[in-house]
């Protein structure tokens, strides 16, 4: 059975650039993860305060033998954030490509489709893969069920699973943050930086419900899902992907990777990422085609 890699996926938060800076370093350090992804995915306005460090992050990343891939906007929106977009295509860096609006610059070059990507079925990867496609983020709401199908349909595509954090759901033109603090979007103040791991969102009962960070709605409840290396090769994954937060990331990485290599059970494995201090109940259901706040048994 090949053995399965672990990704660390990018940060969606806005974090200060020094935290950016020492979490990227102890990742090259001590985390036991193959491939990196960093960039801004969110907010196109949060990109002049962390782009200036990717360059020395990168080096160190690659120094300490990780696979590092740039991850571009998701939803590029004005024309500073698209000429950015550009550049970025004009790198040598392999892209983590999340707009559709980015393919054309990177039309015949390797790149990762993102899970920010509308890639539903084995017809639309084997067209990304027909432009460079080499790896795919399934969305998270994709069970495993179809997920295996593309896969058995793209094998040369690497399949990566959203397995750890809270669960990107959607972007918006509108930005929730600064709504909830009586501010605009154009004058925003970053008050998003005030929540490392997204602004929880409760019904009006009280019951916990979403997570916001700026423009993106995130799940409460963290993605959490924990199999055995032979249920996940089963399903065609290759690689499981891990979201920063706040929390100690290397113990996660630690703790996912003893899983693949079979020195964790599954249930000691739930058990011990419970324990780490998450910022919601833990979630899996959108592995099995029901309600993705749920938790279930894989």
């Amino acid at each position: 059975m090949p053995r399965i890699e672990l990704a660390l996926g990018p940060c969606f938060f806005n974090w200060p650039a020094d935290r950016l800076t020492d979490f990227y370093a102890r990742i090259a350090d001590e985390a036991p993860v193959d491939r990196i992804y960093l960039g801004e995915v969110v907010c196109g306005k949060r990109m002049p305060f962390s782009d200036p460090i990717w360059p020395e992050a990168i080096a160190r990343l690659e120094r300490a033998g990780k696979s590092v891939a740039v991850s571009m906007l998701a939803l590029p929106a004005t024309p500073r954030e698209r000429a950015a977009m550009a550049d970025l295509a004009a790198l040598g860096h392999l892209l983590e490509i999340n707009d559709m609006s980015a393919l054309a610059a990177r039309t015949g070059a390797p790149f990762v489709a993102g899970p920010f990507l509308n890639i539903y079925n084995e017809a639309s990867l084997a067209a990304l893969a027909a432009r460079g496609a080499r790896r795919w983020c399934a969305p998270v709401e994709l069970p495993l069920s179809s997920i295996a199908i593309v896969a058995r349909a793209c094998p040369e595509v690497a399949v990566e699973l959203f397995a750890f954090g809270r669960l990107p759901l959607a972007v918006s033109g509108r930005c929730y943050h600064a709504r909830a603090h009586g501010l605009n979007k154009d004058s925003c103040g970053f008050v998003c930086d005030r929540d490392p791991d997204g602004m929880a969102v409760h019904t009006l009962d009280g019951r916990a419900f979403l997570a916001v960070n700026g423009i993106q709605t995130l799940s409460h409840a963290v993605q959490a899902v924990v199999m055995t290396p032979d249920a996940l090769s089963a399903s065609g994954i290759r690689c499981l992907r891990l979201s920063p937060h706040s929390l100690d990331m290397v113990q996660v990485a630690k703790i996912y990777r003893e899983l693949l290599d079979g020195r964790l059970a599954v249930g000691d494995t739930e058990g011990r990422l419970a324990g780490l201090g998450l910022p919601g109940a833990i979630c899996n259901a959108y592995a099995v085609g029901e309600p993705g706040w749920q938790k279930t048994r894989l």
